[in-house]
């Protein structure tokens, strides 16, 4: 059983921000994630790909310190945040409570409404999270990373569980957060066309390895209609063995 190593990695021209090397993890004798590498560079925003059950959700709750009990070398660090399907807001705080839930000392509400103001949710600052639309708790679960201050900042599927209008500004919201923020991101997700919008870096993962690979160049922000875009989703679908 391997620890988390907490560290900050030395200076480079394009310093990683996530370092990965040899990672493994098993289930009750079943090899999860066998003999991983990955960086991840300052900045960078990095899509995962792959079928459920191929281990990427494993890589993220091991990069978010959520689970230990893995071998290898991993270096990710110490300010991460974490923003999963579920938003899970406390129902019995208010949602600026909400957001700085966990952070050392006095709650600080002013902390709190400037990520909200960030995420368009000025308006709800006050509110219990039950009267929040399904959008706006996860934009609530973003400002929630936010006030992290986050180097890295992993999402898994945080728009899976939206209907098609909302994912969109949602998609749209982080794609600002991000370039305003300039964290690196790890986004976990099913949706190809969701890789293709937001990606600087796409990977595909199977049977716990890393098997495809694919730089993104285009600019931003990305239109679903461009010819390219369309073109990077019928690649994705094949890796992922996908008919289209």
């Amino acid at each position: 059983m391997a620890s988390l190593v907490h560290r900050h990695l030395e200076a480079a021209p394009v310093p990683p921000a996530v370092h990965i090397r040899g990672l493994n993890r098993s289930f009750d004798g079943r090899r999860v994630i066998e003999g991983l590498d990955l960086t991840i560079t300052a900045g960078e925003f990095v899509v995962l790909l792959g079928a459920s059950g191929c281990g990427k959700s494993t890589l993220l709750r091991i990069l978010g310190d959520l689970d230990r009990d893995f071998d290898g070398e991993v270096d990710v660090p110490a300010r991460r945040a974490v923003a999963f399907q579920a938003p899970r807001l406390m129902p019995w705080k208010p949602v600026w409570r909400n957001v700085v839930l966990g952070l050392p000392g006095r709650p600080d509400r002013a902390l709190a409404e400037r990520a909200l103001a960030e995420v368009g949710l000025s308006h709800r600052t006050d509110v219990w999270p039950k009267v929040l639309s399904g959008g706006e708790a996860q934009r609530a679960s973003l400002a929630r990373a936010l006030v992290r201050d986050p180097e890295l900042l992993l999402l898994d599927e945080p728009f899976a569980a939206l209907d098609a209008l909302t994912r969109i500004k949602a998609q749209a919201l982080v794609a600002e957060l991000w370039q305003r923020h300039r964290c690196a991101v790890l986004l976990v997700t099913h949706d190809v066309e969701e890789a293709a919008l937001l990606a600087d870096r796409v990977l595909v993962m199977k049977d716990g390895v890393i098997a495809h690979e694919h730089r993104i160049d285009l600019p931003r922000p990305r239109d679903v209609a461009d010819p390219d875009i369309a073109r990077l989703r019928g690649r994705f679908l094949d890796w992922l063995g996908v008919h289209h």
